[in-house]
């Protein structure tokens, strides 16, 4: 980039070069770009129409719970949670504690691994053993509530529900059931 005599750049920003004129705030010769008004233009709307903007990005980004259960695809969930477990274990091999740390954070903030961990409490053979909050998720919409309510933050760790079940010999045996409630 070259850098003429007014000590402005010769590059166009980039409104002008999608062939959009603007008046903008920033200065012409400046590499930055009125993004509103690129995204207007790239939605085919003009400023006085941006309710397009908005019905376009309403399309893109998910802007509420709307996870249904019935519609999740298992395979790509488990892919996706194996694949971060793999390059876990291998950044923790190449001695690289602050990727491995990241990419734990990222498996537990994922949408793919809250579904699978509460697919694993809720489609078991123990499924219908409520734990110490007495709390069990049997519907479809219960568990797809479930994953949207899973949240790290003020997440306190409950003890195991003690119960007792008979054994083949006649004596009793202790059963640990862990709660669903985050």
């Amino acid at each position: 980039m070259r850098v003429g005599e007014s000590g402005g750049s010769e590059c166009r920003p980039v409104a002008g070069r999608i062939g959009v004129e603007v008046e903008s705030r920033h200065h012409l010769a400046r590499k930055r770009a009125d993004f509103r008004t690129v995204l207007l233009h790239e939605n085919g709307c003009n400023a006085s129409t941006e309710n397009c903007v908005a019905e376009r990005l309403t399309t893109h980004a998910r802007s509420g719970p709307a996870l249904r259960w019935q519609d999740i695809d298992w395979s790509q969930c488990h892919r996706r949670v194996r694949s971060l477990q793999t390059r876990i274990v291998k950044a923790w091999q190449d001695g690289r504690r602050r990727k491995a740390k990241v990419l734990q954070r990222m498996l537990v903030r994922s949408q793919s691994g809250k579904a699978l961990s509460v697919r694993r409490v809720t489609e078991n053979q123990g499924k219908r053993t409520a734990g110490v909050d007495g709390e069990t998720w049997p519907t479809p919409e219960a568990k797809s509530q479930a994953v949207l309510s899973l949240r790290r933050r003020g997440y306190r760790p409950r003890p195991l529900r003690r119960v007792y079940i008979p054994k083949s010999n006649g004596k009793m045996r202790p059963l640990g059931i862990p709660t669903v409630s985050a």
